[in-house]
């Protein structure tokens, strides 16, 4: 597979940084049923940065992606669990290789 058949789905999320251990911990629980149980998932990296926290994506395809944000896994568990440290609406970008 080449990067031209992939899919990046970025999540930046506006986070105090007095909370951002707390979003590193709820990434470090959801890591691997998303590496595991959503279809076509290939990779799940977080960023902690100076301005946000960033969760990328990798998939096989821009339909897998969108189907992860459709999932009970996203929107009930990982929404769920970040909801309380979010100080704005995540901005949701996804990216295909070409």
């Amino acid at each position: 597979m080449s990067l031209a058949d992939t899919a990046c789905l970025e999540i930046t999320l506006t986070i105090a940084p007095a909370d951002r251990a707390a979003a590193a911990v709820v990434d470090a629980a959801f890591k691997e049923p998303f590496l595991t149980t959503v279809q076509r998932a290939l990779t799940k990296q977080l960023l902690i940065r100076d301005a946000d926290v960033q969760v990328l994506h990798g998939f096989d395809t821009v339909a897998h992606a969108e189907a992860y944000l459709q999932s009970d896994l996203f929107n009930q568990d990982v929404v769920g669990a970040l909801a309380p440290l979010l100080l704005a609406d995540p901005e949701v970008r996804i990216y295909a290789g070409d």
